[in-house]
C-alpha cells in the first residue's frame, strides 16, 4: 500500500469514494414527493412493453422487482408494469450534480469526478484539520442530505479500488471504512466479479479455474495468473485481489469524453444506413467539440447487436483531431474494420476522449486547409443555432434524418 512522506513523517493514504444512491430516480422522487416509496424507472419510453431503449436508473423500490440500469426497458416493464416510467432529464441531474460536487471542495481540493453521481476525494493528511475520517464521511453525507434532500453512500479506504468497492457494499445511505490493516479481510469473501477489471470473460475463465471469491484468487501464484491471462492482466489480477492500487486522485475540471448514440426503432444490418447514422452522430460530436474548443486524441465506436452484446473499438493518435472530417473518417475506418459479419445492430454510438483544449496545441505548417475547414464549420454552427439543427445537412445525413427522425433528434 502506498505511503506518502509529508514533512518527514509517513502519511497513510485516505481515499473517499462518494456515490449517490439511485441518483436519477432519487432526483425524480425528490422533485415530486408523490413518487416517494413508489417504483420509479428512468429511461426510454417502455411503450407498454415494446419500447427499445434501456433503463438509465431505477429506484430501490423498482430494484426489488429485479430492475436495474442498462436493462432493456421492455424487460423492466414486464417485471413491473405498474412502475412509474419517466424520461431522462439530464439537465436537471447535472444541476444537482454540480451542487453536490461543489460541496466536496469544502473538504479537499483533490476531487476527481468520475461521473455525474460519483467522485473520489483524496483526504490524505486532513485528519488534524477535519478529524476522524469516518466523522468527516458522515459530515459530507449530512451536508448532501441537507442541501439536496438526497442520500449518498461513502467508502473510505487506502486506495481508489477498495474505496469504490466499500461504497457499494452498504447501499443505500451507507458508510464503510476499511482500515489499511483490514483490506484483505474485507476483500476475501467478495465474489470476483466485484473487482475492477473482472468482466464477464475474465470471470468465466477464473470460475473455470475454480476461483469464485477473492480469497480463491489470492491463493493463486502470480506466475500461474500470467501464464493464463498474459503478463499485464495476470499482474493486474494479482495486485487487485490484494487491494493494491496506487493510482492518484486526479482533479478533473473538464469532460473526459464527448459522445452520442442512437437506439434504432428496428434492428438493422443496412451498412449504408449505419454509415449514414455514423455521419450524423459525428456531426453532433464535432459540434460539441467546437463549442468547447476541444480536440481529441482518441476516437471510439460502440455497436450493440440485436442480442444485446456490445462491442467498443477505439483508436488513439499522437496528433489530436479536431475537425469533423478527421473524426468521421477514422470512425468509419473502425466500422469497416470491425463490422464484418453483417449482424443486426440495435444501437450505434460514436465518441472522442483524451480531450485537450485547442489553445494548448501548436500550429503547424500544414494547418491552413484545416483552419479554413474549421471556419466553415463555425459558420454552419451559427446558422444551426439560429434556425435549428435540421436546416443544414451534410451529404447523406438528410436521408438519415428522414429515415429515423425520432432517434436522431438528440439533445
Amino acid at each position: 500500500m502506498e505511503i506518502y512522506v509529508k514533512r518527514g513523517r509517513r502519511v497513510q493514504r485516505i481515499i473517499f469514494h462518494i456515490d449517490m444512491d439511485a441518483f436519477f430516480a432519487a432526483v425524480e422522487q425528490h422533485d415530486n414527493p408523490e413518487l416517494k416509496g413508489k417504483p420509479v424507472v428512468v429511461g426510454a419510453d417502455p411503450v407498454k412493453g415494446s419500447g427499445r431503449g434501456v433503463v438509465s436508473a431505477a429506484s430501490y423500490e423498482a430494484r426489488k422487482f429485479g430492475i436495474h440500469s442498462a436493462m432493456p426497458i421492455s424487460r423492466a416493464f414486464k417485471l413491473c408494469p405498474k412502475a412509474v416510467f419517466l424520461p431522462v432529464r439530464m439537465k436537471r441531474y447535472k444541476e444537482v450534480s454540480k451542487i453536490i460536487m461543489s460541496l466536496f471542495y469544502d473538504f479537499t481540493p483533490l476531487v476527481e469526478q468520475i461521473s455525474v453521481d460519483e467522485a473520489f476525494l483524496d483526504m490524505t493528511g486532513t485528519e488534524r484539520l477535519l478529524g476522524d475520517p469516518v466523522k468527516t464521511g458522515m459530515e459530507i453525507k449530512q451536508k448532501i442530505k441537507e442541501i439536496t434532500g438526497l442520500t449518498a453512500s461513502v467508502g473510505i479506504a487506502p486506495s481508489k479500488l477498495v474505496a469504490k468497492i466499500a461504497s457499494d457494499s452498504n447501499k443505500p445511505d451507507g458508510l464503510v471504512f476499511v482500515d489499511k490493516d483490514k483490506v484483505q479481510e474485507f476483500l476475501n469473501p467478495l465474489p470476483i466479479s466485484r473487482l475492477w477489471g473482472v468482466g464477464k470473460v475474465t470471470e468465466k475463465k477464473l470460475k473455470n479455474m475454480g476461483i469464485n471469491i477473492v480469497k480463491d484468487l489470492v491463493n493463486i501464484p502470480e506466475k500461474s495468473l500470467t501464464s493464463v491471462f498474459g503478463k499485464s492482466k495476470g499482474v493486474f489480477l494479482y495486485n487487485t485481489c490484494r487491494g493494491i492500487d496506487n493510482r492518484a486522485v486526479e482533479r478533473t475540471a473538464e469532460a473526459k469524453s464527448i459522445s452520442n448514440e442512437i437506439t434504432f426503432d428496428n434492428d438493422t444490418c443496412d451498412r449504408d444506413f449505419l454509415l449514414d447514422t455514423i455521419l450524423a452522430l459525428c456531426e453532433k460530436v464535432a459540434f460539441r467539440m467546437r463549442k468547447q474548443k476541444l480536440s481529441a486524441r482518441t476516437v471510439f465506436l460502440k455497436i450493440r447487436y440485436d442480442d444485446f452484446s456490445t462491442s467498443v473499438r477505439n483508436k488513439t493518435f499522437t496528433r489530436p483531431l479536431s475537425v469533423f472530417e478527421e473524426i468521421y473518417n477514422e470512425i468509419c475506418t473502425l466500422f469497416e474494420t470491425f463490422y464484418t459479419d453483417n449482424r443486426k445492430v440495435r444501437l450505434i454510438g460514436v465518441g472522442v476522449s483524451m480531450l485537450v483544449y485547442n489553445s494548448y496545441l501548436q500550429q503547424n505548417l500544414l494547418s491552413e486547409k484545416k483552419e479554413k475547414t474549421e471556419k466553415a464549420a463555425v459558420v454552419v454552427d451559427k446558422i444551426k443555432e439560429k434556425y435549428g439543427e435540421k436546416i443544414i445537412f451534410r451529404a447523406g445525413s438528410k436521408k438519415n434524418f428522414k429515415k429515423n427522425k425520432k432517434n436522431l433528434d438528440l439533445k
